[in-house]
């Protein structure tokens, strides 16, 4: 037990220095380029963050704990727009580009829905058993290299660029700090989930509750110490970008390559821990048009804590 605790703390430091040195680095790159900040955040951060999700969900795939796997993602993906956002826009309220509302976070539902649509077919609206199969994998797969693409292809445009006056960081510096950063994160959040899976099996909490709150919350901690430390720079693109591409690359890249390795199917996770995810993504669309518009403010971060704390509190009232 107290092993298990030392290494959580290490892991926890891991990620908070490497959390800082991405967000340099990434910003770096940005500014080099003249590519967005939301972009790179979407992209290259949005990917890195993801990693943790994607070798605990590929590992419980192939171990034949499918609800882990697929919890692992549902469980992030609600964690990163409740919890993480609403960290964030406590610290300094996040700006929404046009681009955001019109085309990235639409996106991102359509994304979510397709998951649900295809979790539904498990569910019995048509029939076969709950889970995902190769077919359904490959789909994901190839909505996530159509994105990549799309990506790349608008990053030079500079509509949506914050103005920075910053002097650009060297370019081998930035790829540096951007590597070491994502090793940090990515050790740090396994030493992390490792630990804390550990301690939470001793308690003999089921498969899904941990895969649900503990596993997500810990494989989303490289997401919320990067948002929290750019929003304490002023980089409020970048850690939008960064939820928004987490979200999609849990879905598509994540639960893809997990059921394409191997397929599974679902026995415990909930039709409303699925709803969950559409629901938070959904208000996150919404917050654009209400208080202050094109804007998450401090009252709407505070509103989506209070969601992700009642959800949680649902959960472990029904273990």
């Amino acid at each position: 037990m107290f092993l298990d605790i030392l290494w959580i703390i290490a892991g926890l430091v891991m990620i908070i220095v490497g959390s800082d040195w991405l967000v340099e680095g990434a910003s770096g790159i940005a500014r080099k380029y003249g590519i967005s900040e939301f972009v790179i955040g979407m992209t290259i951060v949005g990917i890195g963050t993801s990693m943790p999700e994607l070798v605990a969900s590929v590992i419980s795939a192939i171990g034949g704990h499918g609800d882990m796997a697929l919890g692992n993602v549902t469980g992030s993906n609600i964690c990163n727009t409740l919890l993480i956002l609403g960290v964030t826009a406590l610290i300094s309220p996040v700006s929404y580009t046009r681009s955001n509302i019109r085309k990235d976070i639409p996106f991102a539902i359509a994304v979510s829905l397709f998951l649900l649509l295809m979790l539904y077919n498990g569910f019995g609206l048509f029939g076969g058993a709950p889970g995902i199969s190769r077919v359904d994998a490959l789909s994901l797969l190839l909505i996530f290299a159509i994105f990549m693409i799309d990506s790349f292809k608008s990053a030079k445009n500079g509509a949506d660029d914050e103005a920075s006056t910053a002097k650009p960081m060297p370019m081998g510096k930035a790829i540096l700090f951007v590597i070491l950063g994502l090793a940090g994160l990515i050790f740090g959040g396994r030493f992390f989930v490792d630990h804390t899976v550990s301690i939470a099996e001793r308690f003999h909490v089921s498969e899904a509750f941990i895969s649900i709150t503990l596993m997500a919350v810990g494989t989303s901690l490289p997401e919320l110490a990067t948002c929290v430390v750019a929003a304490m720079k002023g980089k409020n693109q970048l850690a939008l970008g960064n939820v928004i591409g987490s979200n999609i690359f849990n879905i598509t890249l994540i639960i893809g390559t997990s059921a394409a390795i191997s397929p599974f199917e679902i026995q415990s996770i909930s039709s409303v821990d699925m709803a969950m995810v559409m629901v938070s993504i959904i208000l996150l669309l919404l917050a654009a048009f209400t208080f202050k518009r094109r804007k998450l403010d401090r009252i709407e971060g505070a509103i989506f804590l209070l969601a992700y704390i009642a959800y949680i509190t649902y959960l472990s009232m029904n273990i």
